[in-house]
């Protein structure tokens, strides 16, 4: 089985070439086949993040399985709703129910592969990846790195907590009017300090509706401490969230991203407004 690399694929690595030219496979099924030797250039073997070259000839095994993978159709490209872009930058919406990356159960569709969709049909050759990411129902803007000096960039700045992250959530309950959440949370296999501040902007005794900040960025650390507290997000059924008729989603919603651009030195504070069905549930709720 043969690929030929095009003009606008030069520069790519085996990964971003793999990927984009057989959507349908998982990143760690194609990584396998690499690992094993078996995608090649010049009867040498190529490893994941080896350069490609215009021209370059390069071979896959010709498996029954990889056949199928190629037949399946490249996903259609949904609607990307685009709320900043510079020559390194891009903040798009993603909304509930959209994957951020490709992963199982989700290797038709996800945000990543939109915005590499984008990029193709401009033609521009250069790689994308998202800097952070947020859970599946979750929704709100996604920072992509342009060009992997970009992304590196980019993802140094997050580790160094440089970036403001806000959401809002709908929570169970009257909350205090404020406060300060500190707790350990399971993450990634280690259990790690997450630190979380906010704010009631509307409170009842069926509901409170929260802004949050992050201080640290631990998988799902605001559903498990709001749900520690006695507060389960409304519709986060994991954390012991009730999702009542009239919600169709879970109810949090990244809100604002604040940050210096690293490369221009302007600052930047992007907001996403409540998508419309949160709105609803919040009038339904809290009479707003």
């Amino acid at each position: 089985m043969i690929f030929t690399v095009m003009a606008s694929e030069q520069g790519m690595t085996v990964a971003e070439f793999l990927l984009r030219r057989i959507p349908a496979a998982s990143q760690g099924y194609l990584r396998q086949l690499t690992n094993k030797g078996k995608v090649s250039r010049r009867k040498n073997s190529l490893a994941w993040q080896d350069i490609l070259a215009s021209d370059d000839v390069i071979r896959l095994p010709d498996s029954q399985r990889l056949k199928q993978l190629i037949e399946i159709p490249p996903p259609e490209s949904g609607p990307l709703n685009i709320f900043y872009e510079s020559r390194e930058i891009l903040i798009v919406d993603k909304p509930s129910g959209l994957a951020t990356h490709r992963s199982l159960g989700h290797e038709n569709d996800d945000l990543t592969s939109r915005v590499e969709a984008l990029l193709c049909q401009r033609n521009d050759n250069f790689s994308v990846a998202p800097v952070h990411r947020l859970d599946l129902e979750t929704s709100g803007p996604v920072l992509f790195g342009k060009g992997k000096r970009s992304a590196s960039e980019l993802g140094k700045m997050f580790m160094r907590q440089e970036v403001d992250k806000y959401y809002l959530a709908l929570v169970v309950g009257r909350t205090q009017g404020a406060g300060r959440l500190r707790s350990e949370v399971p993450s990634k296999g280690k259990i790690k300090e997450a630190v979380t501040e906010y704010r009631a902007t509307s409170r009842n005794d069926l509901a409170s509706l929260l802004e949050l900040k992050i201080e640290t960025g631990r998988q799902h650390q605001i559903r498990h401490q709001l749900a520690e507290i006695g507060h389960p997000v409304y519709g986060d059924l994991r954390y012991g969230g009730p999702r009542p008729d009239g919600l169709v989603r879970m109810f949090l919603h990244c809100s604002r991203l604040s940050f210096v651009d690293p490369f221009s030195g302007a600052q930047l504070d992007i907001e996403s407004q409540l998508p419309e069905e949160l709105k609803a549930f919040t009038c339904q709720y809290l009479g707003e």
